[in-house]
């Protein structure tokens, strides 16, 4: 089989897209949140955890911190307790905490808009600094990169990568910039109801004709 071009690829992934689009047009982050601080909270919570969990964790955790000072005071086995359902809560509570006294020492309190500077923070690495600055703000340096992304994509071929920079290096080369925010949602709706990772719905997929792995 001929290597697919670079040109051929974004001509297809705009075909996929324009489909995803009409089918899930309502797909946007689906963690709660009333701010950004909130919304880089709950994206920490969600390592290894479900948006559902998070979701249904948070907010008792926002109702008593309710200011990143009060999250920069916070007393460590409380954040534990509270954050412990989205588990490895140790962690999680400590780079919470750490992450909010950072923000007060370099950002004034205020969540930075540039990746280099969010990705400073404790418990903030790429994924969740994209995500921090594309739901929160609008703004695309980049494309998120979960499981459901990876996943998809290498079945879409657009990427033969399993690291998540490396995925996302190969992304970026292909998906429209306008379409950087939006695609890593669709991704998430569309691994959620049919390309399943047990058991991708291939005979039932809007998708297959575009898709080089669809079992049909």
């Amino acid at each position: 089989m001929p290597r697919e071009s670079l040109e051929n690829k974004r001509e297809r992934a705009k075909k996929i897209i324009r489909l995803l689009k009409k089918y899930y047009p309502d797909a946007k982050c689906s963690l709660d949140f009333s701010n950004v601080h909130e919304l880089m909270v709950a994206t920490i919570l969600s390592a290894q955890c479900t948006d559902e969990r998070v979701n249904k964790t948070t907010p008792a955790l926002f109702k008593k911190y309710k200011t990143i000072q009060a999250f920069a005071d916070a007393k460590i086995a409380d954040l534990e307790k509270l954050v412990y359902p989205t588990g490895f809560y140790k962690n999680k509570a400590k780079s919470i905490k750490k992450s909010a006294q950072q923000l007060l020492e370099l950002y004034d309190g205020s969540m930075p808009k540039v990746l280099d500077q969010l990705v400073i923070l404790a418990g903030v690495g790429r994924k969740t600094g994209s995500v921090v600055l594309g739901a929160g703000f609008g703004l695309a340096e980049g494309i998120v990169v979960d499981t459901h992304v990876g996943r998809i994509n290498r079945h879409f071929k657009l990427t033969n990568q399993t690291d998540a920079v490396k995925v996302e290096k190969d992304l970026v080369k292909i998906i429209p910039k306008d379409d950087w925010i939006i695609y890593s949602h669709l991704m998430i709706d569309h691994g959620r109801a049919i390309c399943k990772a047990r058991r991708p719905d291939c005979k039932n997929c809007f998708l297959s004709s575009l898709c080089p792995s669809a079992n049909i």
